[in-house]
């Protein structure tokens, strides 16, 4: 049997949407490369470097929502184009800001530019694919993403090598490249989604409740107009997530400075935990979502979890190189059950036109434990050291499991049966 079965009945749409998602994760090395730049180009001191960041963070938090409410208003494909083609714009302008206030002010633009294509991006996979394609389509998405960031940092590297200034106008010029991908290759008519509606979400959303009972997990009524905020589901299931997602986040804090403080391992180990995660990802992401794309929801969100708990928690126990790579490819596991998972499922309960709304939503959730993560961790890490802070994230992976086995809600292939009935 085809382990990439999944993907073939993907619309068109789909594959153009992935093909301008690597263009544009291509030419990803402006962010990664930001704080070196700003130090050794600029001359501005690390503490301050590292304030474009925090700027960055916050006017992310802040976009995601608003990205979400007018992808509902105007359509995701118009967002995502606009989006992409201002971002570039903004990062041929980056090198030409000369003070550090200019730099801030941009860094700021650029965020939101940026951070902007996320929830359009999410809503409009939701609506090319029937549910029970939700997972492969959103893995399809994750392969597209890590196929680019696998490129894009190590092109970085190099272009660095003779100036960081190239940095902004390649990862602009791809951003360009990615809208002319969508504007000149999308087709024209209504997409495959809308012609073959195969999905009520307000109908199906009450089946649900109406199998389920009413309770703390049902929203007040399935109504097509039920707002984000005021969805208990919704709100219930992004409360489960963020303890897990506290927990990833680690990977890019206080990982690395376990791996070379604490273990005594050499910087470059923290490169091929890089190396190994991507690579499980690429070769099995979408196989394994297609294999488990008849799970309940409730199943995959709480392995997920769980095997983020399990993986991270391990670090307390690992001594040597052997060790430590086998926990990143348990919460590896995780990374590639949980996040396409929880994609699709926040897909499933939004209601059909209010999809970038739950995604803007969503996406924010993920924003929150970018900011929170890393503090969290490294205080934890610098106060109690290294058996503490993995003992709290397997605790913390725990606690979203726990939550999520309480999730609710059919399959993509239940669900599309029912549709077809």
């Amino acid at each position: 049997m085809n382990p990439w079965r999944g993907l073939k009945n993907l619309p068109r749409e789909m594959w153009i949407l992935a093909a301008a998602t690597l263009v544009n994760r291509v030419g990803t090395m402006a962010l990664p490369f930001l704080v070196l730049y700003l130090t050794r180009t600029m001359h501005v001191s690390p503490a301050r470097a590292a304030l474009a960041l925090t700027v960055y963070g916050a006017a992310a938090l802040v976009t995601v929502p608003i990205a979400g409410r007018l992808t509902d208003k105007i359509g995701p494909l118009a967002v995502i184009k606009a989006s992409l083609f201002l971002s570039g714009v903004a990062l041929l302008i980056f090198p030409l800001a000369h003070s550090f206030g200019t730099i801030l002010a941009v860094t700021f633009v650029f965020a939101i530019l940026n951070e902007s294509v996320r929830p359009p991006s999410l809503a409009l996979v939701s609506e090319l694919v029937a549910p029970a394609q939700r997972k492969s389509a959103f893995a399809l998405s994750r392969l597209a993403v890590n196929l680019g960031m696998s490129v894009g940092p190590a092109i970085g590297g190099i272009l660095a090598v003779w100036s960081f200034r190239l940095l902004f106008v390649v990862d602009g010029s791809t951003s360009i490249l990615a809208a002319i991908v969508l504007l000149l290759a999308w087709p024209a008519g209504p997409r495959m989604g809308s012609r073959e509606p195969q999905w009520d979400d307000a109908g199906e959303l009450g089946r649900q409740i109406e199998a389920e009972g009413p309770g703390l997990l049902a929203p007040a009524h399935p109504a097509a107009d039920l707002r984000a905020f005021r969805n208990r589901r919704m709100l219930y299931f992004l409360m489960a997530m963020i303890p897990a997602q506290l927990v990833f986040f680690q990977i890019t804090s206080t990982l690395p400075l376990f791996l070379v403080q604490n273990l005594r391992l050499p910087e470059s180990f923290y490169g091929t935990v890089f190396t190994l995660n991507t690579l499980l990802i690429i070769a099995l992401e979408i196989p394994l979502n297609t294999a488990t794309a008849h799970w309940s929801h409730r199943r995959t969100l709480a392995l997920g979890a769980f095997l983020y708990a399990i993986g991270y928690g391990a670090f307390a126990l690992v001594r040597g190189p052997a060790e430590v790579l086998a926990s990143v490819v348990v919460w590896t596991f995780g990374e590639m059950i949980l996040i396409p998972g929880s994609s699709a499922y926040a897909a499933e309960i939004a209601p059909s036109g209010r999809r970038g709304e739950y995604m803007g939503l969503y996406t924010m959730s993920f924003s929150i434990a970018f900011s929170l993560g890393p503090w969290m961790g490294a205080e934890v890490l610098q106060r109690w050291g290294g058996q503490a802070l993995w003992g709290a994230a397997f605790v913390s992976g725990c606690i979203s499991a726990l939550l999520m086995s309480r999730i609710g809600g059919k399959t993509g292939g239940a669900t599309q049966k029912v549709g077809a009935a």
